[in-house]
């Protein structure tokens, strides 16, 4: 089994870098040199005019890196199997599923702080040596500055300060819930950890604990559980077989599906709105149900409605815009923007050609992500990719791919 390693060369770059911004502004990039585990490259960042954003999307096979405003291919990482891709959220790393845990992807590109301004390099990416070990690795979940590993066969979650990572492979604090479950957990602003609660053969709710691992909330009406999202004010909801529940101040609330079995197992939040998006299954005994309707979950009111689409959709067809608006990739190829106060679709735009969605979870899908104003859609079956224009609803730019893409996720640079 493959262990930990300090990771080094970022550490080495990021040195670096402050070394030649600490001599003065006036410098053209940064050379690193460090030891990554078994191997030990080279490994150049330039100082660039502006915060490079990139795309990180597997493929059957390993890992592309795009420059997320050209679409250019960057980097192809060689990484055999079916791999999970998530934001670390220090708009650098991002964390690849991996057999034996969640192994650091370095996406080669950040902003540095100095004084009244920033500095921005760009350089190679990277799959690092660094793996935190973990039995079935799941969620990982970004909010309130930390960011916290759920795995799924031992239930451990390993929690970082979110901005660790900028100085290369920090540790966790480790804790672990009461049994080994699909789950999830987010660390909230104060230090309160909400995390699921199950075990091998069901899932029941969710509980709260403090800092120091005391329990202060708890709530097992919640079948099911799965899931989670985060709304203003920091209510935080997990999905369930029956409906939705969310922890706001200090308690949860439980907010009914009006179905009696109506799954909502998705979620996407956002700062701007109170409203949780998320979405709709009546079928209990669907292989595969292909649902034609979103809720939306007021998380103030205690309100939820249900949202009807001209289209079906997938897991990975549910977003938010840069205002909170919702947004739904329907399998006609076209992106619905819902208002999260009226319920409307407001506009839908064409984007791709229609589709199905495949019974096996894990092939690939179009798959929609959204960075600052721009969304993301993959095309996989034309192994093409498009930006669209949130502001407009107009795709800027289309291009086509090495391979057909499957996860999709980014970084800010």
């Amino acid at each position: 089994m493959r262990t930990r390693r300090r990771l080094v060369a970022p550490l080495s770059a990021a040195a670096a870098a402050t070394a030649l911004l600490l001599s003065g502004c006036g410098g053209t990039g940064a050379e690193a040199e460090g030891n990554h585990g078994d191997h030990a490259p080279e490994t150049e960042a330039e100082q660039v005019e502006e915060a490079q954003p990139r795309l990180v999307t597997t493929y059957d096979g390993g890992i592309l890196t795009l420059n997320a405003r050209t679409l250019e291919v960057i980097d192809d990482t060689k990484l055999e199997g079916f791999n999970r891709v998530n934001p670390v959220g220090d708009g650098r790393h991002a964390m690849v599923s991996v057999a034996n845990g969640f192994q650091l992807f370095d996406a080669g590109a950040w902003t540095e702080e100095h004084g009244d301004h920033t500095h921005s390099f760009a350089g190679s990416p990277e799959l690092t040596d660094t793996v935190y070990e973990t039995d079935t690795p799941g969620h990982v979940v970004r909010h309130g500055g930390s960011t916290v590993l759920f795995g799924d066969g031992d239930g451990r979650m390993q929690i970082f300060d979110t901005e660790a990572f900028t100085d290369g492979a920090p540790e966790p604090e480790v804790k672990e819930v009461e049994e080994a479950h699909h789950g999830v957990a987010v660390q909230l602003e104060n230090g309160e950890i909400l995390h699921t609660i199950g075990n091998e053969e069901e899932r029941s709710g969710a509980k709260v604990i403090d800092a120091e691992g005391q329990e202060i909330a708890r709530n097992e009406d919640c079948p099911g559980v799965h899931g989670e999202a985060a709304a203003q004010g920091e209510a935080i909801a997990v999905g369930c077989e029956d409906g939705i529940l969310y922890y706001r101040d200090g308690q949860f609330t439980k907010i009914d599906s009006p179905d009696s079995y109506g799954r909502i197992g998705n979620q996407a939040g956002s700062d701007d709105s109170p409203v949780v998006l998320g979405d709709y299954k009546v079928d209990e005994d669907a292989e595969l149900e292909r649902p034609e309707k979103v809720t939306l979950t007021n998380t103030e009111t205690g309100k939820m409605k249900l949202v009807d689409l001209d289209s079906s959709y997938s897991f990975r067809s549910l977003a938010r815009g840069p205002e909170g608006e919702g947004l739904v990739l329907g399998t006609d190829g076209t992106l619905n923007v819902i208002d999260p106060e009226s319920g409307k679709v407001t506009d839908s735009h064409p984007v791709i050609e229609e589709w199905e969605e495949p019974v096996d979870w894990q092939q690939p899908r179009p798959t929609l992500y959204v960075q600052g104003e721009k969304a993301y859609v993959s095309e996989p079956d034309k192994s093409q990719l498009h930006i669209v224009d949130l502001g407009t609803g107009e795709v800027e730019k289309s291009a086509e791919l090495p391979h057909a893409s499957n996860e999709l996720t980014g970084v800010t640079g």
